[in-house]
């Protein structure tokens, strides 16, 4: 995925002649706190409510603040994992976007980017997650897929999470199955440390424990 298909339709660029006070306008109104802003179809830099709040009042143009705009971006072409670095490393609400002449494309919101990355993650698709806990060394993509396909599940997505000044990580790993009682056995005969599992299976008969529980109490 591409920083260009990751483009929101709902985010609109300010230019240089706009007021102040559209821009908070646009901000309140798009529920962002960070607007890209152009001159012609040029990308000239990102401003921020903070900006407009320090340095300019209502009814004046943001052109009066443009030389000291900072300019943000990523490329058309970017991947996706260059968007979320730069996310991460500015902490600011949009992303504009830029071809190679630095003509704005479009902006690339944080509610985009959270689609995107629910959907690489599989979050959305029914089944189980578990967390390994394990050495550096010890870790084989190989051996893991294998011991979830052998009892029957699919890897859906998997994260490794390295733990500062470790040797250590955590390995993530969602699986198919809602059930993996039998996944969690062979990882142990294995020698792997199971950290944590969650099952879909095992939440909702929870909920329909506690249901029951709450029906017989209302018969009573």
């Amino acid at each position: 995925m591409l920083a260009k298909d990751l483009i929101s339709t709902d985010i609109p660029p300010l230019k240089v002649s706009d007021t102040a006070q559209k821009a908070l306008e646009w901000m309140d109104e798009f529920k962002v706190s960070h607007l890209p802003v152009i001159e012609k179809t040029h990308y000239v830099g990102i401003i921020s409510d903070a900006e407009i709040f320090d340095h300019i009042s209502a009814n004046e143009p943001i052109s009066k603040i443009k030389r000291s705009l900072s300019k943000p971006f990523v490329f058309e072409d970017a991947h996706a994992y260059d968007v979320l670095k730069m996310y991460a490393l500015l902490k600011i609400s949009v992303i504009p976007v830029i071809d190679t002449k630095e003509h704005f494309v479009g902006a690339v919101t944080s509610q985009k980017m959270l689609d995107y990355f629910s959907q690489l993650t599989a979050a959305q698709e029914p089944g189980s997650l578990i967390v390994l806990e394990l050495h550096q060394r010890d870790y084989s993509l190989s051996q893991i897929a294998q011991i979830a396909e052998s009892n029957g599940a699919k890897i859906l997505s998997l994260f490794l999470t390295p733990r500062s000044n470790s040797t250590e990580l955590d390995v993530t790993i969602k699986l198919s199955v809602n059930d993996v009682s039998a996944v969690l056995q062979t990882f142990e005969r294995f020698s792997y440390t199971v950290k944590a599992s969650f099952s879909q299976s095992v939440q909702n008969t929870a909920i329909k424990d506690r249901y029951d529980a709450l029906m017989h109490y209302l018969n009573i």
